[in-house]
């Protein structure tokens, strides 16, 4: 029997966020094993902790439904939240997480009535620049939806993302993939992911609005994507998004889908190199155990 933990990431509430799925111990586990097992649970990611504790962090491996990722946002914090629980007390401070992209530090804070998680992301890596045309077919948008005045870039912290800047919320709210347009895109493309962004919240007091469409994934779209935003971060630094070489920034995603996602983005350059982390809750909601 393998115990889980089913947790809301980047929620403000239960039912809210992305959801994940943590196995609490992998060992024993082969890839083929846990990638049946994340089909099953079918959530965007579900990760595996090997509770072994080597040189201060803990190995976590992350599958999609579809194929084994080096690292995704959400399961970083979801699953540092369950470590801290059950192996650390409860009362850590900081967590350190081996992934394939490298260790990841993930720190806890009390902001307000939660506990907030922040995750130090890699630095970015930039690549190419796309034009416009080959994106409009693939999100249903006319040309003069996207935001001519910033690129349309492939960007990575770990794992790449197609950032899209748009005009506006109507935009954003009118995308649609297109499955065919899409892996025709990606066939040719370093990144897979594609993460569309305006500069106009839902609600007030927040800063953007963020979707993120991933189907060689396995996922139609994404609650709350905290690699992409990672992403989305360093480019708005590099790009001067905001007109400065830091952001510090609330970015909702998952209203289309209902599951309202809040993400906290800060990110800032010293020296020719930009400094990332993503934040943002994380709320317990079931646990169980498989018996395959």
């Amino acid at each position: 029997m393998r115990k889980f933990e089913i947790l809301d990431v980047f929620a403000q509430r239960a039912y809210e966020g992305n959801q994940l799925a943590v196995f609490t111990d992998s060992r024993g586990l082969t890839a083929d094993e846990m990638q049946h097992m994340a089909a099953e649970m079918h959530y965007s990611e579900t990760s595996f902790i090997d509770p072994d504790k080597a040189n201060g962090a803990y190995r976590v491996r992350i599958f999609t439904p579809a194929h084994e990722v080096p690292f995704a946002g959400h399961p970083t914090l979801g699953t540092a939240d369950v470590v801290r629980r059950l192996f650390e007390g409860g009362k850590a401070d900081e967590i350190l997480l081996d992934m394939q992209v490298g260790r990841i530090p993930v720190t806890v804070g009390r902001e307000g009535e939660r506990d907030v998680y922040r995750m130090r992301q890699v630095e970015p890596e930039f690549r190419s620049q796309l034009p416009a045309s080959r994106l409009a077919p693939v999100l249903g948008l006319d040309e003069a939806d996207f935001d001519a005045a910033f690129p349309i870039e492939e960007v990575s912290t770990g794992l790449a993302h197609i950032i899209v800047p748009l005009r506006s919320l109507d935009a954003l709210k009118r995308a649609r993939t297109n499955r065919d347009a899409y892996f025709a895109l990606i066939a040719t493309t370093w990144a897979k992911n594609v993460l569309i962004f305006c500069p106009e919240p839902h609600e007030p007091g927040n800063h953007i609005s963020v979707r993120m469409f991933a189907d060689y994934l396995g996922i139609p779209e994404d609650p709350a994507t905290g690699s992409g935003c990672g992403c989305l971060a360093g480019y708005m630094v590099r790009r001067r998004y905001f007109g400065k070489a830091e952001v510090d920034i609330r970015a909702e995603q998952g209203y289309e889908i209902d599951r309202p996602s809040l993400l906290h983005l800060r990110a800032h350059e010293r020296d020719g190199h930009i400094e990332i982390t993503v934040g943002g809750s994380v709320v317990p909601v079931a646990c169980g155990e498989f018996g395959a």
